[in-house]
């Protein structure tokens, strides 16, 4: 596995054309836990390694940006002990995973309506950010109690008030300039989608930014993502032709 590995990202490598920033919808941590009579939370357990191993592998390429889609708005609809457990689990990870980030210039980052998360949760994750702020390395985005959709309706709103207000004329606004309004607002957007499980749909995640994204669907549950699959998907990446509408 070691020589194949090695190969692999040596195919990576040689390729050159990388993607400056790698999306993913890390799904299936339910149904690998339900295939193992062990409850959901431990597949979520489980897929805190595959988080490790993809966010190692992706800062020893130089991937500049990685974003997981952690927790999405529509995720609240779970059971409230499932909710407890996720949110529990999300603080403790942040917490002992700290001093790798740190080892590895992994700088962290968090989109979403964070303020409708419970203080305990917000209190460790704006301090990681902080802590992690200086690091040069690849920069982890985590969607945490993210939805599109909300992401959109909040530019929207942040720029009709200033429209509103007189700070800006709606002739002004263009792809650019939206951009600049999303909670990505400064990122390049993703040059790879992953989504694990084989799920074919996209759960509301980076509406507006994967326009042009390409996408790979994998089989593969979460927690069963290892490092070999993020080559093989970034290896398929490489062999595509981007055309963004052009021929």
């Amino acid at each position: 596995m070691a020589t194949n590995l090695s190969q692999l990202k040596g195919q990576i490598l040689k390729a050159g054309n990388l993607p400056r920033h790698i999306a993913i919808i890390m799904d299936g941590n339910g149904r690998w836990a339900m295939q193992r009579g062990l409850p959901r939370i431990a597949g979520h357990r489980e897929g805190i390694n595959s988080v490790r191993e993809v966010v190692r592998a992706a800062g020893e390429l130089g991937i500049d940006v990685m974003t997981l889609y952690v927790f999405s708005a529509e995720n609240w609809r779970r059971p409230k002990r499932e909710i407890g457990a996720l949110m529990k689990l999300l603080g403790e990870t942040t917490r002992r995973e700290i001093e790798d980030l740190m080892k590895n210039q992994v700088r962290l980052a968090v989109i979403g309506r964070l303020e409708e998360l419970a203080p305990a949760a917000r209190r460790v994750l704006t301090k990681a950010v902080a802590r992690t702020e200086r690091n040069t390395g690849l920069l982890l985005n985590l969607a945490i109690n993210y939805g599109g959709r909300d992401e959109l309706l909040d530019a929207i709103r942040v720029l009709a008030k200033e429209v509103q207000a007189g700070q800006m004329s709606p002739e002004a606004i263009d792809e650019d300039l939206f951009g600049k309004y999303l909670y990505t607002g400064g990122l390049p957007d993703p040059d790879l989608l992953i989504r694990t499980s084989g799920e074919m749909r996209v759960s509301n995640f980076l509406l507006w930014q994967i326009a042009y994204t390409e996408i790979y669907v994998t089989d593969v549950l979460w927690p069963d993502f290892r490092r070999e699959h993020l080559y093989r998907a970034i290896l398929d990446y490489q062999n595509r032709e981007r055309r963004f509408g052009g021929t």
